[in-house]
């Protein structure tokens, strides 16, 4: 069983940079979890978004490998999760050309 939040959205202050560092942005996080075959108890989701929303929140963000990272790791901490997928969105980057977003994504398997 495959459990997904997509498109949680929090506004915070992630990047490297001068302006980044002084100024929220938006920030879009999709998560998803396999369940481990022996797992009988339910996955509240509350859950899922709480430690999202904790390595969202986390001040302050120097890059976007760093939450997804955070997220999958607290994610397969969770009993009964066997795998989580992670994708980091940051949809305004300073690029010389047109970009919808710079987008990290990380998986982790319960080992």
């Amino acid at each position: 069983m495959v459990i997904s939040l997509v498109g949680m959205r929090f506004h915070v202050r992630v990047g490297i940079l001068p302006h980044e560092r002084d100024h929220a942005q938006p920030l879009e996080i999709d998560l998803s979890v396999t369940r481990s075959a022996d797992a009988t108890d339910v996955l509240d989701y509350r859950a899922l978004y709480a430690l999202t929303a904790d390595c969202a929140h986390r001040d302050p963000l120097d890059y976007l490998e760093e939450i997804a990272s955070a997220i999958a790791d607290a994610a397969v901490a969770l009993h009964g999760v066997a795998h989580a997928r992670v994708a980091v969105r940051k949809p305004h980057v300073m690029l010389d050309g047109p970009l919808d977003y710079a987008e990290i994504v990380v998986e982790r398997t319960r080992g």
